[in-house]
Order: structure tokens, then sequence, then C-alpha cells
């Protein structure tokens, strides 16, 4: 069976996010992810883990002026000094919370821009960042996202993230594969995660359309989930979802699991 990070970005927001670890760990979960911890110390967040027994499975690096509406500076060119900055800060956060993994935000495309100049930065961004993950055991994963929720988002496929990946040659950069988005861009779940396993660092789960609990719309989930244990993938599952209700509400597709 595969075990489940509950996503505090999106779940327990019945609480502030402080309360949201003794929240999940309430409900069952062993492991959490979220968006970003930078609103507090390394120490408070490293202390809300340890005083409920979880682990953080994965956090964002800093993503620009994400309230004005960034999503992640990795693409654009003469924001090279404030990336890096930005690596040093994440891997602070990572070694007092103990995270294996960061997820670098790729950022969004400006219309009429050189996209090759763009994906020279990235790629190059991406290398420095991972190359300073490794140096204390890390991961960084990079994650195709839908064009539909952020258009204009720079990688939208898994072939695209995988080719990068592929380019740059570091053992610990990976994809991060979020159902949710793949079967809005692509489909074909089962043949994509199965053709791009060993490449794969993470992964996540949300129904489709809507984003809510993985017990409706149009993926199947119980195949899904099937698919995970068959091939061997051992890491975390993000539920990066919109509880339709109260979030302990709509935990019944978990304890039937």
């Amino acid at each position: 069976m595969p075990k489940f990070a509950a996503n505090l970005s999106m779940m327990f927001n019945e609480v502030p996010f402080p309360e949201r670890f003794a929240a999940a760990a309430k409900a069952g979960f062993k492991g959490v992810e979220f968006l970003f911890p930078y609103d507090y110390t390394p120490a408070e967040v490293a202390g809300w883990l340890k005083e409920n027994n979880l682990e953080n499975a994965l956090f964002n690096l800093p993503p620009g002026d994400f309230a004005g509406g960034e999503r992640g500076i990795a693409s654009l060119p003469g924001r090279e000094q404030e990336f890096r900055e930005g690596v040093a800060k994440a891997i602070e956060y990572a070694l007092a919370m103990g995270t294996p993994k960061v997820h670098c935000m790729a950022g969004l495309f400006p219309a009429g821009a050189d996209r090759a100049k763009h994906r020279a930065t990235y790629v190059e961004n991406v290398r420095y960042a991972a190359q300073e993950l490794a140096k204390h055991g890390r991961m960084l994963v990079i994650e195709p996202i839908n064009p539909r929720d952020i258009p204009g988002y720079f990688i939208n496929t898994q072939a695209e993230g995988h080719a990068i990946c592929q380019e740059i040659g570091l053992p610990n950069l990976k994809v991060q594969m979020d159902f949710y988005h793949c079967q809005i861009v692509e489909g074909d779940l089962t043949m994509t995660f199965k053709n791009n396993f060993a490449g794969i660092g993470h992964v996540q789960i949300a129904s489709v359309p809507t984003r809510n609990e993985p017990d409706q719309g149009e993926i199947n989930y119980r195949h899904i989930f099937k698919l995970l244990d068959e091939m061997g993938y051992d890491g975390w599952v993000g539920c990066e979802y919109k509880p339709r209700g109260r979030t302990e509400d709509g935990l019944g597709w978990l304890k039937e699991m």
C-alpha cells in the first residue's frame, strides 16, 4: 500500500498552518508536504513535525513573488542570483526538517519571449540547485504543471521534464509526477508512469477535473495505487487536493486504503 502525505497548504485549512500538523497526525497521516515554509523559522516547522511524529516529504524552493502571481523563477533570465539565494534558504530548511526532496517551480513564460533563452536559464538553474542539494544528500524534483491551472507555466508534460533531467544528467534530479496535472495534459497515466518510472522522484494525486479527493472523477485511483505497488514505488504520495468540505469528512478514501 502506498504511503500518503497530507499537503498542508491545501488540506486542513480549517485551522492555521501551525495547527495542521497535529490535525494531519490525528487523521492518521505519517507524512506531510506543503508549498512553502518560509513564513516560519526552520526550527518552528521542525518542532511541529517532531511534536507530531511526522515526516516532511517535500516543499518548494522560494517562488519569487507568489502573492503577486509569480510561480517560480528558475526559467527567468536575470533572476539567477535571487534563485541561488533561494536554493541556500531551502537547504537550510531541508536540513532542519529532515526533508529529503525539494521541488523547483519553473515559472511563467512571457508571451513573445525567446523560449530557447528561458530554457537555457532553466537548465542552468536546475543544474545548480541539484548540485547544491546533492552536497547535503537531498533530491531536487521538477514538475510539469497543466496550463489550465497555471496558464503560461514553463513545462507542461512529463516528456519535457524527463528530457531536461536527462540533459542535465545528475542522479539526484528527478521529475515529480502529479497524476492530476498529467491526466489533464496528456492522459495515458499507466504507460506514462511505467515508461518514466526510473526518473520519477515524487508522486501527487487529486481527482480530475475538480482537484478534490481521489475518490471521484475520471482517474481510477484504485488502479493507480495498485500500479504504484506493482512498480515498487516506495516514496510518499502527496495528497495535493482541495477537500470538498471539512478535510476530515473527506478522508473516507484513506480509511478504505
